[in-house]
């Protein structure tokens, strides 16, 4: 199906943070756009006021009846759906055109020059930042982004203008694979969903075939020292970075009273005194992988300047509620040992000399089967730490595995608490925090605003 055959658009799995981004460019296409999502929550309720048709329940009754064309409707669901929903059912045995996300996404990088950020972790952040700073230039891009930019109040940009697109590539089911990267950025390669890949062999690989993908005459911009081998076709530039050094590095890096100051060194153009919007020592490293794309793509130096300044970050990413001399609460969405390490380390560099506690809800049970060592050594570098029960996602619980995995191999050292997810607000009310963050990818972060309260009436 090509897109300029498409009048009705149906998503399976709609109030997804990434599907929520596809909804909105169709949306704004001007298309029928509907779906089911399993719960409602506010990004479905601001796609209804958009113009998007959700229900709640799988019910075949409830898809609308343009949706329901074969020749003009196209069907985008979320991996996360299982083969027995009884609307992916429906939608298969009437032969409908049905896609992933990532396929879409992959149509689009062939009709337009795909800036692409895959990793572990830090991708969210690193393109959100190159999406700002592009936006805000003379190049202008679209963008479809993993998180929700405070800057825009959305995870969706568009450019009626603009030839760039901006992506997060997810390594989540192999989806970057299906992708035409103009140009990528690799943040990290710590193994993660196991439960996909089965081992790190495999997970390592996958992004060595990703590399593959990236259209002769783009660029590669890969991390320093990430354990992979790229393999990129003949044409294709490769440049590396990191906080220290290489092609793309910061010197003169200055924390000073909650600023963050630096020079960013590049093969094309160096550029003195960028100052970070978002003041957090792990985004000197996203910020380096951000300038490099939007400067290879043709950012000036003072749009460079003008859009690290301006950045005001994502929603769950380091996202500040209070912060004050006497209390700092904050949520965060690192849900990997290095992403909860990373938060550790930024937290303790920004707040020295502060009692720093983590309240931490893991996130599916065979990445906590696969690393609850990891995770229990990283959480060890807070001051202290609370645990609640395992998020499950989409996955059935696992004999034996629960937060105890970690809690029982937490350092000696450290001041440790279990709670279930319910008595979260009663223990907070009853506590005196001094900085405090809510870490996780579950939906242990719908009480933040309620925690946010109660410190703040303290």
């Amino acid at each position: 199906m090509e897109l300029k055959d498409i009048k009705a658009v149906y998503f399976i799995g709609a109030g997804g943070i990434g599907m929520s981004a596809l909804a909105r460019y169709f949306i704004h296409r001007g298309l029928v756009v509907a779906g089911y999502d399993k719960t409602p929550s506010t990004l479905t309720h601001q796609l209804e006021k958009e113009g998007m048709l959700i229900h709640y329940e799988e019910d075949i009754e409830e898809i609308p009846h343009v949706c329901k064309n074969p020749q003009s409707t196209l069907v985008i669901y979320t991996p996360a759906i299982p083969d027995t929903h009884k609307e992916l059912q429906f939608f298969r045995e009437k032969g409908f055109e049905i896609q992933k996300r990532a396929q879409v996404l992959g149509t689009l990088t062939r009709s337009h020059k795909g800036l692409c950020f895959a990793g572990t972790h830090g991708k969210t952040t690193t393109s959100t930042m190159c999406a700002h700073i592009m936006h805000q230039s003379h190049m202008d891009c679209n963008a479809f982004l993993g998180g929700i930019s405070k800057n825009y109040g959305t995870n969706y940009i568009l450019s009626k203008n603009s030839d760039y697109i901006v992506i997060e590539a997810d390594e989540f089911d192999r989806s970057f694979h299906w992708l035409r990267p103009w140009m990528s950025v690799i943040t990290s390669t710590d193994p993660d969903h196991l439960d996909i890949y089965g081992t790190k062999e495999a997970y390592l690989e996958s992004f060595r075939h990703y590399t593959e993908l990236i259209q002769p005459g783009g660029a590669l911009i890969i991390h320093r020292n990430l354990e992979m081998k790229q393999h990129v076709q003949e044409g294709v530039k490769v440049y590396d970075y990191s906080r220290e050094a290489g092609d793309f590095h910061a010197e003169n890096v200055v924390i000073d009273n909650g600023e963050i100051c630096f020079d960013f060194i590049s093969p094309i153009e160096n550029v003195a005194r960028v100052n970070l919007g978002q003041p957090i020592p792990i985004n000197i490293e996203n910020a380096i992988a951000a300038m490099a794309m939007a400067q290879l793509n043709g950012c000036t130096a003072e749009e460079l300047r003008y859009g690290m300044r301006t950045y005001a970050g994502v929603d769950r990413r380091f996202d500040f509620k209070i912060k004050d001399n006497r209390h700092v609460f904050l949520s965060d969405y690192g849900h990997h040992p290095k992403e909860v390490l990373q938060s550790a380390r930024s937290l303790k560099e920004l707040f020295k000399g502060r009692k720093i506690t983590v309240m931490f809800q893991p996130h599916l049970y065979s990445r906590t089967r696969d690393f609850y060592l990891e995770f229990a050594d990283a959480l060890s570098n807070f001051d202290e730490v609370i645990l609640t029960e395992i998020y499950p996602a989409r996955e059935e619980p696992i004999e034996g595995v629960t937060s105890m995995l970690i809690y029982d191999h937490l350092k000696p050292n450290v001041e440790k608490t279990m709670i279930k997810k319910d008595e979260v607000l009663d223990y907070v009310k009853g506590r005196d925090f001094d900085v405090l963050v809510v870490l996780g990818a579950g939906d242990l972060n719908n009480y933040v605003p309620q925690i946010a309260k109660i410190i703040e009436n303290k």
